[in-house]
């Protein structure tokens, strides 16, 4: 799951000169990811993982890094 969010994010929504030395903990936000970009990362991960997420839980706390969304997803994967 992980693999697939870094290829997408990095690949269409960050730049990151080493996205390699990009930790699952670092900061997404910090790293330019913007509300157009997360709107389309919830677009890509409803479609690639088959599960809604509530727009009531569109917050930093769940975008803000590769285990947040990792946990994010999973909370919501067998809903």
């Amino acid at each position: 799951m992980k693999k697939k969010l870094r290829d997408f994010i990095f690949q269409e929504l960050v730049f990151v000169a080493e996205p390699e030395l990009f930790g699952d903990d670092d900061d997404l936000l910090e790293a330019g990811l913007d509300s157009m970009g997360i709107m389309r990362l919830i677009m890509y991960i409803e479609n690639e993982f088959g599960v809604t997420l509530p727009d009531t839980e569109i917050e930093p706390d769940n975008v803000q890094s590769f285990n947040a969304l990792e946990q994010w997803i999973l909370r919501h994967k067998s809903t």
